[in-house]
């Protein structure tokens, strides 16, 4: 079987992938399918323009073999959410792929097929470190040269040209009169290889196109199947999560190299917080829905790694992971916040104090921070706002380890990191 790029791809983005995409982004399935069928091609003909007009064919091949080391194959836990590694990478890819232009290319697919700025965002992200990582492995297996990937690509330039929606805009986009230029100008850099360079080059990618067989194809679906299946299982055990901080909280920001507290609220007097979308939340005043809900509406902040919310309501069983049963209201008003904010990037911090062991220490506050992190994931929070949890254990605690346990109370949280909103 001759190895084909595009119809390997779209083996990868099925329609169980779609259907679940779907789900998980609040989009019909067709919008989905459709800008899938959009997105793997542009991502291509990203590839080859990028191979047009940098001209570095070591820097192409270092960037598809940097892309072949991810695991792309989590993509089929997108129902659940897409690993924020996966999406910082596809993100990555395609500034490399893009430049400043990403942005109008996300926009590009959204309007093609009718969904949401962020549900594109999240299928871009995810279908660019797929696309790169496959041709990557073809290159690993096959022991490519630069020349030798620049010569596949070529092989495959027409098919991929081809898909490419003309609705989508995307030669106007990328500065071209057509997209014809750039398998011309594909062509024109293969064969200026010349010479036996050329020769060895063509003969290496006929070989590459004879020497794939089925049997790489369907070990990828297989795997995409399985991580499917543990998702499905997963999720059916995941609906009773809830959020919180270390054994008690308090109030105060934290930056990812220091820290700067914040006057803890002097009464729980109990408040109404009036999200954007019209949802009323119940809260406490000097908490984090008001403290958090007040940025987010003041157009004179943004958000960073140094600005941090505390949780001032969540608890977890004492030296467990398992949150409390009486976190889930203030799991349930982040999620209410995310979703009134749709623009809204957080990552959770987890935290303790300088008692114990401090790599135990770490380890707790890491298993903490993932556990905020996955029961915002079971309330179906969009991918894209969640750039992942990170357990810094002890390494920014203030109070001594013998000091007062009104003190270290003050180390021992879970925090929401706002990067962007």
């Amino acid at each position: 079987m001759a190895f084909d790029l595009l119809d390997t791809l779209k083996n990868v983005f099925n329609n169980e992938f779609s259907n679940k995409a779907a789900a998980s982004l609040g989009e019909s399935e067709s919008n989905v399918q459709k800008a899938i069928g959009g997105i793997i091609p542009t991502v291509l003909t990203g590839l080859l323009n990028k191979a047009v007009a940098q001209g570095d064919a070591g820097g192409l091949l270092g960037l598809v073999k940097d892309a072949a080391s991810g695991d792309f194959s989590r993509l089929g836990s997108l129902a659940g959410a897409i690993p924020a590694e996966l999406l910082a990478k596809g993100s990555e890819i395609l500034k490399s792929l893009f430049g400043n232009k990403a942005a109008d290319i996300t926009g590009a697919i959204a309007s093609y097929a009718g969904i949401k700025t962020t549900s594109a965002e999240t299928l871009l992200q995810s279908a660019a470190p797929a696309s790169l990582g496959i041709i990557g492995q073809q290159a690993a297996s096959q022991n490519l040269s630069a020349s030798g990937l620049m010569s596949l690509l070529n092989s495959q330039k027409d098919k991929i040209l081809a898909a490419v929606p003309s609705g989508l805009g995307l030669a106007g986009i990328l500065g071209l009169g057509s997209l014809g230029d750039i398998g011309k100008k594909l062509g024109g850099v293969v064969s200026s290889i010349g010479g036996n360079a050329g020769r060895a080059i063509a003969g290496e990618a006929r070989a590459v196109e004879s020497a794939v067989s089925y049997r790489w194809l369907w070990m990828l679906i297989l795997l995409l199947a399985i991580i499917l299946l543990l998702w499905y299982f997963m999720k059916g055990c995941n609906n009773q999560h809830t959020m919180a901080p270390a054994d008690s909280v308090q109030t105060s920001h934290m930056e990812d190299s220091a820290i700067s507290h914040v006057t803890p609220p002097v009464s729980r007097e109990s408040i109404k917080v009036m999200l954007p979308d019209g949802v009323e939340l119940d809260a406490y005043k000097g908490g984090i829905e008001d403290q958090l809900v007040s940025f987010l509406k003041d157009p004179s902040t943004q958000g960073g790694k140094d600005k941090w919310f505390d949780f001032d309501n969540l608890n977890f069983k004492t030296g467990s992971a398992e949150l409390t049963e009486d976190s889930k209201v203030q799991v349930q008003n982040l999620v209410a916040i995310l979703n009134a904010f749709p623009k809204l990037k957080i990552k959770i911090g987890g935290y303790t104090d300088a008692r114990g062991d401090s790599s135990l220490n770490r380890k707790l506050s890491q298993e903490r921070a993932d556990a905020v992190h996955s029961a915002l994931q079971a309330h179906h929070v969009k991918p894209v706002q969640l750039l992942g949890a990170e357990g810094y254990g002890s390494q920014f605690a203030k109070a001594a380890a013998d000091a007062p346990d009104e003190e270290r109370v003050k180390d021992r949280r879970i925090s929401v990191g706002v990067r962007e909103k």
